[in-house]
């Protein structure tokens, strides 16, 4: 018995032994690896397949969303626009409702005049020559060039 107890605690013994060990630790680790390597790549793949899948899935009802949000944007602007316009015609017809702003109006637009006013009228210096036929370069009014050009027809 001393000579097996001398040969567990000799060096050498002791040597041979903790090489296996660690030879057996290293192939268990490595085939550890390699079976997690394989696991986790097709692990990944398969996440990598179902994030493809939900992105292409939601990506156009995403689009469809967004373009709705900016289409009720649009719509809510138009309505408040609406209802300012709705105001300022509601304002325009009270407005009208009084006289005082009629008379204001044909005043303005049409020219009338109360009784005991004197109303003036300027007048464009060009727009009397224009009136007077005296427009063409040449000094003639209008209806001597047209019977020039009808006579000169006639001359053939």
């Amino acid at each position: 018995m001393a000579a097996k107890d001398r040969d567990r605690f000799s060096t050498a013994t002791r040597l041979r032994l903790l090489g296996e060990q660690t030879a057996a630790r290293v192939y268990r680790s490595q085939s550890r690896r390699q079976d997690r390597r394989s696991r986790l790549t097709g692990r990944a793949a398969f996440l990598a397949l179902i994030v493809c899948s939900l992105v292409v899935a939601l990506a156009y009802p995403m689009r469809q969303y967004v373009s709705q949000q900016d289409e009720i944007a649009d719509q809510e602007r138009l309505a408040r626009e609406a209802r300012v316009r709705t105001e300022e015609l509601r304002d325009e017809k009270a407005r009208l409702q009084d006289d005082a702003y009629i008379r204001q109006l044909a005043r303005k637009h049409l020219h009338y005049l109360l009784p005991g006013e004197t109303g003036y009228t300027v007048i464009d210096p060009d727009a009397v020559k224009e009136r007077n036929g005296e427009t063409d370069s040449s000094g003639r009014p209008w209806h001597s060039n047209l019977w020039d050009g009808v006579d000169g027809a006639d001359r053939g």
